[in-house]
């Protein structure tokens, strides 16, 4: 007796190394971080005095090679970002950066100690194999409560460490997979000594007992889960897969708080279950608050655009404070129900907005009309504008109810001298009415990321990439008029389709482009890869320059480092190939002048 109460007490103690080393990894994760933080921003400061930046291109050898080495480096090779693709139908997802393995690998390798350490494997079998029991069966539970906080939108974690939801998933994915482990492995080491001491008869009777039943039937559910969390499963059916896992996952979490009731462990169970319960009600309360207030209500206006695209106007029932880098989940009961997906913020205005084509904004503003042309007063803003590439599920419904709205307000005469007669087509006149509809926005999220310390700037944006680069664009060039960053040197390289694709942020760009100092600091680089004529690509100004084909990304990096002003810094927000190529093209440059690399991207 008392020695089972002494091997109770050493689980807890080692429960309690467990959730040590989770801090600990925070605590020094959040140190590196607020160290970096610390050190961007006396060197904004200091560059308000210093212009030409000399002393911040020199980089620190050590640190870059960490960033060379591990920060940035793929698992092998080259390629982190872009997916495994069998065939179209089959995606294997992506592979971890080698910082990330470490990081993976630490995890695993602290369970299978804590799992096995301690255990005096001289004793008797049944001993042994119950002593294992009862361990895995602490630790899976243990592992539920930081499973849980690594799975929530609303993680504190991601704001206190700056460390993007992208990771956080991958982390939740890989504990989830420990936790299933460590169940099956406490059934077996339940069920091995019972089958070769009694036989499968009586062994498969106990299953009958409450205790027994509610153990099995949590391991049931967390299999299940294990089973469709693979990457090929997960991509080809997302809204299913989420839905489901929720489900499982509250049928794992109701059996086990029956079958742990007795033990210890049940108190990290209750941590478990009160976080997660606490997180999504704040959802739903933030949700409430964001969505309605002084007697309106969120509503979006939806825009076909060419080139499968639609744009996202929202009006907000209460204003939020906007900045770079942010992403929201948007909701339309009308078309996707209660499914929200995530996209970045491209745009924010205040004061009332003006929808309908941009030539037709312009001419009421310049009529004396009483509205503001696109542009952001303050950090408060009341809409905010999305851009949205028509894929499958929600976006194409999405795209399907904008076009078919807009083509239903055209005229007659329009209609009878359109050159498309099928959805997505190109045409020489879009459809460009907007369609209002109840929406509900969550967030925002995001803004990880300030640009403010760095005098170069290079941005990376593959199609609709582009809306992550957007707020930056305009932060920063209005930083440099009023002096507030330290940005010299804003360099935008955008790689589209086609031509039609620069309707998507013409209106923004407008604005960019007239902005006071805009020609001092930035210049736009855009790269066509399917032109319907290449001489037709012509620049339009020396900083603003159109070329046919894809970039060569390794020169364009280089140019930048051979006129670099500062610490510079390459931001790439892009299908995966592009990231692993600006990725290899950072790395290979590490030592030589002061460069970071961030890159942008929502895995799941």
């Amino acid at each position: 007796m008392e020695s089972s109460l002494w091997y109770e007490m050493l689980n807890d103690t080692l429960c309690y190394a467990n959730l040590w080393v989770f801090a600990c990894i925070i605590a020094v994760v959040f140190l590196w971080q607020t160290s970096f933080r610390f050190a961007a921003h006396l060197r904004r400061l200091t560059t308000f005095t210093d212009k030409r930046q000399y002393y911040h291109r020199v980089p620190n050898q050590r640190l870059a090679w960490v960033k060379r080495h591990l920060l940035y480096a793929p698992l092998v090779r080259n390629r982190h970002n872009r997916e495994w693709q069998l065939s179209r139908a089959v995606n294997m997802g992506t592979l971890p950066s080698r910082f990330h393995t470490l990081l993976l690998t630490t995890i695993v390798v602290m369970n299978i100690v804590l799992c096995t350490n301690t255990v005096p494997y001289g004793s008797k079998e049944s001993t042994v194999a119950e002593l294992i029991r009862n361990r895995t069966g602490y630790m899976a539970t243990v592992n539920l409560f930081p499973l849980f906080v690594m799975s929530g939108r609303n993680n504190p974690l991601i704001r206190l460490l700056h460390v993007p939801f992208d990771t956080w998933n991958l982390l939740h994915r890989w504990l989830g997979r420990i936790v299933v482990l460590e169940g099956l492995a406490h059934i077996i080491a339940w069920g091995v000594p019972k089958v070769q001491t009694y036989g499968w008869s009586t062994a498969l009777g106990t299953l009958k007992k409450p205790f027994m039943f509610n153990g099995l039937m949590c391991l049931v559910a967390m299999v299940i889960i294990f089973l469709q969390s693979p990457s090929p499963i997960r991509h080809a059916f997302y809204e299913t897969f989420l839905h489901v896992h929720i489900v499982l996952a509250c049928v794992a979490v109701a059996f086990l708080w029956h079958h742990v009731y007795r033990y210890s462990c049940r108190y990290y169970l209750y941590a478990a279950v009160g976080f997660w319960a606490l997180q999504w009600l704040a959802r739903f309360l933030i949700l409430i608050y964001r969505n309605y207030g002084f007697g309106r209500r969120t509503a979006a206006y939806l825009e076909a655009l060419p080139g499968d695209a639609v744009r996202v106007t929202l009006q907000l029932a209460r204003p939020w404070t906007f900045s770079p880098g942010q992403y929201c989940y948007l909701y339309i009961p009308k078309i996707g129900w209660i499914t929200s997906h995530p996209f970045s913020v491209a745009w924010g205005e205040t004061g009332q907005t003006l929808l309908g084509s941009y030539d037709e904004k312009m001419a009421e503003v310049e009529a004396g009309a009483e509205t503001s042309p696109p542009g952001l007063a303050s950090a408060k803003v009341t809409s905010i504008s999305l851009l949205i590439r028509r894929r499958t599920g929600f976006t194409d419904k999405l795209f399907k109810e904008a076009y078919a709205h807009g083509r239903l307000q055209l005229p007659l005469d329009h209609l009878g001298r359109s050159s498309a007669s099928t959805l997505g087509s190109s045409m020489s006149e879009f459809p460009s009415a907007a369609l209002k509809v109840n929406a509900l926005v969550e967030g925002p999220y995001g803004n990880l990321h300030t640009l403010d310390s760095y005098g170069t700037v290079l941005l990376f944006a593959g199609g609709v990439g582009i809306t992550h680069c957007m707020p930056f664009i305009r932060h920063l060039v209005q930083g440099h008029s009023d002096g507030t960053v330290a940005a010299r040197r804003v360099t935008l390289v955008w790689i589209i389709q086609s031509p039609e694709h620069l309707d998507w942020i013409r209106p923004w760009m407008t604005t960019v482009l007239s902005m006071e100092g805009r020609r001092d600091v930035l210049r736009i680089q855009l790269f066509v890869t399917r032109p319907r004529n290449p001489r037709e690509i012509k620049s339009p100004s020396a900083t603003v320059q159109m070329f046919p084909g894809r970039p060569d990304v390794d020169t364009l990096i280089k140019m930048e480092v051979e006129h670099q002003v500062g610490a510079m810094g390459v931001l790439v927000c892009g299908n995966g190939g592009l990231s692993d190529d600006v990725r290899r093209a950072c790395r290979k440059r590490q030592g030589g002048n002061e460069l970071d690399y961030i890159e942008e991207s929502f895995t799941w």
